[in-house]
């Protein structure tokens, strides 16, 4: 396995007196597609928030090509190639699907931008790859308020796809789709690994992560339990009866 391209050393958070990510290690790697899993409230969501900046850590490291990340801003931390959806997806509802997606490489598109016509034809054209790679090109001019929630879902995945970013960190993105949607969803992100996209998912449907993880890393109560080959996590006892519901003593 080639080197991490980012990497996460003793990461911590606490709200209050509640350890929301407790010294958490992790490695992600071009090409790997790593899988966060674990119960409701196990900290998955507040890991991402850490590594792209959202909220601020208590202590560790975020390491992106061997150099600290940790405090820059998000949009810096994007920049920088680390993409990321959201839950709640995050669409501007009133804008075009095409809209929405030019937007996500807005700092690439401003006015004053250097480049002139072939800067724009190359956003122009990478707005029609990511509308195309996701199935969305007859969408193209619908407002994202009109679009059907698993075509949402798409295009929030075709922004990350327009930025170009090396990382994907990707939270629930498949969660309530249709047998046909997850199945265009999975051949997707296979893609994307395939290309050496490095991709992190958080998913709580254990079909989808077998068939997409490469490794998998199991967090309870904010810290990693366990990561590795998938078969070996899932085979795992006392980690399934965590993720059901049985808690340890």
């Amino acid at each position: 396995m080639s080197a991490p391209l980012l990497s996460v050393r003793g990461l911590d958070k606490k709200f209050g007196g509640l350890a929301a990510v407790q010294q958490v290690d992790m490695d992600l790697h071009p090409g790997v597609l790593t899988a966060l899993v674990g119960p409701n409230g196990a900290g998955k969501t507040t890991l991402f928030n850490l590594i792209t900046g959202n909220i601020p850590a208590d202590s560790g490291e975020v390491l992106l090509d061997g150099a600290s990340i940790r405090g820059r801003s998000p949009h810096h931390i994007a920049r920088l190639g680390v993409a990321r959806s959201f839950q709640d997806l995050r669409l501007f509802a009133r804008m075009t699907v095409r809209e929405n997606v030019l937007a996500a490489i807005e700092h690439t598109a401003w006015l004053w931008q250097p480049g002139g016509r072939s800067a724009r034809r190359a956003r122009e054209a990478a707005v029609e790859q990511a509308l195309e790679r996701t199935g969305l090109t007859a969408q193209a001019n619908a407002r994202a308020m009109d679009l059907a929630y698993a075509e949402r879902k798409f295009l929030s995945v075709a922004r990350i796809l327009a930025t170009g970013s090396r990382i994907w960190l990707l939270d629930e993105p498949a969660s309530g789709l249709d047998l046909h949607s997850r199945a265009r969803f999975v051949s997707l992100v296979r893609q994307a690994a395939a290309e050496g996209v490095t991709i992190c998912l958080i998913e709580h449907n254990l079909d989808i992560v077998t068939e997409l993880a490469d490794r998998i890393a199991f967090l309870d109560r904010g810290a990693k339990l366990a990561e590795g080959d998938p078969q070996d996590i899932l085979r795992d006892p006392e980690l399934i009866g965590i993720y059901f519901g049985e808690r340890r003593t």
